[in-house]
């Protein structure tokens, strides 16, 4: 399972944050109650403590999947 570190974060054209990954890739932290709770996600202080924290990266784990790799 690849773990990887947010470096930053940005909107999506929908308005939507977007957690950047050192790898590259980007993973939706969307905070929605009852179902994802992520209140840190709506200030910039709690996005700024996020930082250095880890997600998985479900893309790097697709691509380490691929034939040939």
């Amino acid at each position: 399972m690849a773990e990887r570190a947010i470096v930053g974060f940005h909107r999506d054209e929908s308005g939507e944050w977007v957690a950047e990954l050192e790898c590259g890739h980007g993973q939706h932290v969307r905070h929605r109650p009852p179902w994802e709770l992520r209140p840190w996600v709506v200030t910039e202080e709690g996005r700024r403590v996020q930082l250095g924290k880890v997600l998985h990266c479900v893309r790097c784990d697709e691509e380490q999947e691929l034939p040939g790799s």
